[in-house]
């Protein structure tokens, strides 16, 4: 597995620094208006921050490891969190959860597009399918910020084609899957799991399964494409 040190940093690199500086001057934004108080007649109205807009709007889910132990049927306890369409409200809310190394065992914390739901039942998720990766609990907050970044920031080729993604925090590894609409198309589904390596420096193999043979199958699902 790549380790990244001494490289040029990656584009999720520079996203990173380059939203959290707009973030950054939108808390100072902020800052400052509240500490000018109330408007004064005859002056102008307090200065309101600016809002950076996303190509897409977004929804945190999250699926509860202590609901789910009660539930018979996959997909129940699945609850949305937040939905957010600017750089501004997804720090707000990213800085004020746990990142997925202080979630409970069993948690799944998933971004969907707006109106996705991260169900294989989903009108758009059901002819799709999930690239996947495994990783320690050391490299987790990292390599789930990065693909946040990098979705968000529309730094994928054919970003229409990705639904979202999801961390899943178990005992032994973390896993992180990114899902997408079209599993038939080979050359795009390719393109998007060899980006998302180059986008987080990952060095291993990745493998891209069905949702359908997910269904089928579980565990014991085959790789269909591979990156």
């Amino acid at each position: 597995m790549a380790s990244g040190a001494g490289k040029k940093p990656s584009p999720a690199d520079q996203t990173a620094m380059q939203e959290a500086a707009e973030s950054e001057n939108s808390a100072g934004d902020q800052a400052f208006t509240e500490a000018a108080g109330p408007p004064v007649p005859g002056r102008s109205p307090r200065k309101t921050p600016p809002r950076h807009l996303l190509e897409h709007s977004w929804t945190f889910w999250f699926d509860n490891p202590s609901a789910k132990s009660k539930q018979a049927a996959w997909g129940i306890s699945i609850r949305p969190v937040y939905t957010f369409s600017n750089v501004e409200d997804f720090w707000g809310l990213y800085n004020n959860i746990h990142p997925p190394s202080k979630m409970s065992v069993g948690a799944d914390f998933h971004c969907f597009k707006y109106g996705i739901e991260p169900k294989w039942e989903d009108p758009v998720c059901s002819n799709g399918g999930k690239w996947t990766f495994s990783c320690s609990r050391s490299r987790v907050d990292t390599w789930w910020l990065y693909t946040l970044l990098a979705m968000l920031g529309e730094q994928f080729e054919h970003g229409d084609e990705i639904c979202g993604a999801v961390v899943n925090v178990r005992a032994k590894q973390e896993k992180i899957s990114i899902w997408t609409k079209n599993a038939s198309n080979e050359a795009i589904q390719v393109s998007i799991g060899r980006q998302w390596k180059e986008l987080l420096d990952y060095g291993d193999a990745i493998g891209f399964i069905l949702h359908e043979d997910a269904k089928n199958h579980d565990r014991r699902a085959k790789c269909c494409y591979h990156a």
